[in-house]
């Protein structure tokens, strides 16, 4: 999935079990499992640094509370058209 990046993916080692369930069910398949082994012994995951979308379904499947934290990067020019009146959602 080539692109401009819209998210960014951070990863706590010390509180990742290395399990992979956020490796296998990342859609743009942007996270790895690190070939060194954490303090505790396992190999935990780690942002590639490209095509995350910013979905955070890695976030949700995790069972550690705290080892990932996705972040959303704005558009640029969205911002742009947002800040000038347009691109108004619909109403429900």
């Amino acid at each position: 999935m080539a692109g401009q990046a819209r998210g960014k993916v951070t990863v706590d080692v010390e509180e990742c079990k290395g399990c992979g369930l956020c490796v296998e069910s990342c859609p743009p398949q942007c996270l790895e499992l690190a070939s060194e082994l954490s303090s505790y012994g396992v190999h935990p995951a780690r942002y590639t640094g490209e095509d995350c979308t910013g979905c955070g379904i890695c976030f949700y499947c995790c069972p550690e509370p705290g080892a990932i934290t996705v972040y959303r990067i704005k558009a640029k020019g969205k911002a742009f058209a947002a800040a000038q009146g347009g691109e108004h959602a619909a109403a429900l």
